[in-house]
């Protein structure tokens, strides 16, 4: 994903352009954050939305039938409206403390997880706290994923941190 929240348009198109040559040619999905008209401009696999964010359904207009939008959600009413107005795929959290939402928001927890996956018709990716510890407990949820950014960038070798988020998800199957 395509996330720099302090860049404007151009700015972050710029920068995502090279990242988004990088992917393709990688065989990875390329998913822009927010920016609705730079995903169009990158021509984006997808785009994620956020708090801030247009409307799923305004999104939706915008990048077409063939395009992936993503939704943030934080409560099944959030998750209810943005499967309504379409999205291909929601995420729930935050699961866990963390510190990017302390303050804002209280973590959900497992079992919010846990019925916020059943209750939905899309695939839901946990987010908020994930490390690779917690990782099983996620996937025993039923969630078709999880997200994270501390877990990464905090680590001292950012490489090893994400093999090993995935090769916990492999392992917890």
């Amino acid at each position: 994903m395509v996330r720099e929240k302090d860049l404007g348009h151009d700015e972050l198109v710029r920068l995502a352009r090279p990242i988004a040559d990088a992917c393709r040619r990688a065989g990875a999905f390329v998913i822009v954050n927010h920016d609705v008209a730079a995903a169009v401009e990158l021509d984006a696999d997808g785009v994620h939305l956020g708090f801030r964010s247009m409307g799923v359904a305004a999104a939706r207009a915008m990048v077409g039938e063939r395009t992936l939008v993503g939704c943030s959600t934080h409560d099944l009413q959030e998750l209810d409206r943005a499967i309504l107005e379409g999205a291909d795929y929601v995420t729930f959290g935050p699961v866990y403390d963390t510190p990017s939402k302390r303050g804002l928001l209280e973590p959900r927890g497992e079992t919010a997880l846990a019925e916020a996956v059943a209750r939905s018709a899309v695939p839901v990716i946990a987010l908020g706290g994930v490390t690779a510890e917690r990782v099983a407990a996620l996937r025993a949820t039923g969630a078709a994923g999880v997200a994270c950014i501390r877990e990464i960038l905090a680590a001292d070798d950012e490489t090893r941190a994400a093999r090993a988020l995935a090769s916990a998800w492999e392992a917890a199957r």
